[in-house]
């Protein structure tokens, strides 16, 4: 299927590995255009120079996302390259364990920093091109901002932002055509998740018990096809959806996990 994505140019936060690093094979593989930006110099860089020797296109911007300037200097950067912007996917993100009873004001507001507030600030920034493409929007999110975890009140707090972020984006943007979707994440198999497994007591003990509360085939999400929903959210093919969450997370929010 023809998505209609070649030479677009999406921009993906945290595209270096994980979720993040996914999608932007994902937009390559459609010959779109996928533009990078994160801290990790060294992981962007081998992201792009594996893509290239694919005659793949992708670009990165190395910044750190939770300084206002840095986001407008990546956002201006990918502009003076390509000319425009087609696309915005925000992801990236920590479960830093910044809890109610083991937090603190500093670290809580810093969590918001790290997890929320640059999904504002680079969507700010890149507002005016979006509206030139009449291009769309997708926020990764995670499910705690529902379902609670427990000892991560900064990044619950973050996801219910990114949420209703693309609530009042969807509200606010028609006008210019533009389209603002949610992904919503519950249990995927990232780098992250996998050495948080490893620091367990016993990690398959763990593993497992996991996948048993996963109702879909009792498996974890895998990266991939969290990419796969986003790319189709990228595309032309899902017009005219707008102001959507998506549970790509094998039924784990809303189905009983006790079946």
């Amino acid at each position: 299927m023809d998505l209609n994505l070649e030479d677009k140019v999406i921009i993906v936060t945290g595209g270096a590995r994980g979720i993040g690093e996914s999608i932007v094979r994902k937009l390559a593989d459609e010959n779109a255009i996928p533009c990078i930006i994160d801290i990790n110099q060294q992981l962007a860089d081998q992201l792009v120079k594996a893509l290239h020797q694919n005659n793949k296109r992708c670009f990165a911007v190395v910044a750190d996302l939770t300084k206002p300037d840095k986001c407008e200097n990546a956002a201006n950067k990918i502009l003076a390259e390509f000319g425009s912007i087609d696309g915005l996917v925000n992801n990236a993100g920590l479960n830093d364990g910044v809890g109610l009873e083991n937090g603190s004001y500093e670290k809580f507001i810093q969590s918001l920093h790290i997890n929320a507030v640059h999904y504002f600030t680079i969507t700010h920034f890149a507002l005016s091109a979006l509206k030139n493409s009449k291009g769309n929007i997708v926020n990764i999110c995670s499910k705690v901002a529902q379902t609670g975890q427990g000892n991560t009140s900064g990044y619950a707090a973050a996801n219910g932002i990114r949420l209703q972020l693309i609530t009042q984006w969807a509200n606010e943007l028609n006008g210019y055509g533009i389209r603002s979707n949610a992904i919503v994440v519950a249990e995927c198999y990232t780098p992250q998740y996998e050495w948080w497994i490893n620091q367990q007591a016993d990690p398959q003990e763990k593993l497992n018990e996991i996948n048993a509360k996963i109702p879909l085939e009792r498996r974890m999400t895998k990266s991939d096809e969290i990419a796969d929903t986003a790319i189709f959210l990228l595309s032309s093919k899902s017009n005219p959806v707008s102001g959507e969450f998506f549970y790509v997370d094998g039924g784990y929010v809303h189905l009983d996990r006790s079946i």
